[in-house]
């Protein structure tokens, strides 16, 4: 498995197969997609900039126009459909084996599509991943792996040291 793509099934995953090479060539990371409704469908694609620099209105901006043109041509979505452009932000889903050891030391909820040793939902501390399993230490300081392909959603939780450890650092021009 590739540790820096989303784990997708279905049309999610074809629609990937589509915009990774565009967004990639253009010095992006795919982090999800996601498709929502039914009668005028929305593609939602979230990327971060591979320079790690936080992605902005431009860079959407850039990305819908030439996703739209390769959306436009694949025609994967019969029918009027509506794309939609987003950064990661900082309460990011971690879609990535790379997300979830990018984030280590961060609290996590994961939510999964068949539960795991009885249940569903966990919350704990990310301990990483690798190519199968994204780790947590839970509240009860119990360790579990979870199954990447099992997870059907997980995100960071918003933190103090989160929002701390996502703070671009100040420039001298902007530290005077």
């Amino acid at each position: 498995m590739d540790l820096d793509r989303p784990i997708l099934t279905g049309l999610e995953a074809r629609l990937a197969d589509l915009v990774a090479p565009t967004v990639t060539a253009m010095g992006y990371e795919l982090v999800r997609v996601a498709v929502t409704g039914r009668d005028r469908p929305t593609i939602q694609i979230m990327v971060d900039r591979a320079d790690g620099v936080p992605v902005g209105v431009g860079d959407c901006e850039a990305l819908s126009h030439s996703l739209g043109a390769v959306l436009d041509v694949a025609d994967p979505l019969h029918g009027a459909w509506t794309l939609e452009i987003s950064s990661a932000g900082i309460d990011r889903p971690l879609t990535r084996a790379k997300d979830w050891n990018r984030f280590a030391g961060h609290l996590a909820r994961a939510e999964m599509a068949v539960p795991f040793e009885g249940r569903k939902r966990f919350s704990g501390v990310v301990l990483g991943a690798d190519a199968t399993a994204a780790r947590l230490r839970l509240d009860d300081g119990s360790e579990v792996a979870l199954n990447l392909a099992d997870i059907r959603r997980a995100k960071l939780v918003l933190t103090d040291a989160l929002i701390d450890a996502c703070a671009a650092p100040a420039t001298d021009s902007e530290a005077h």
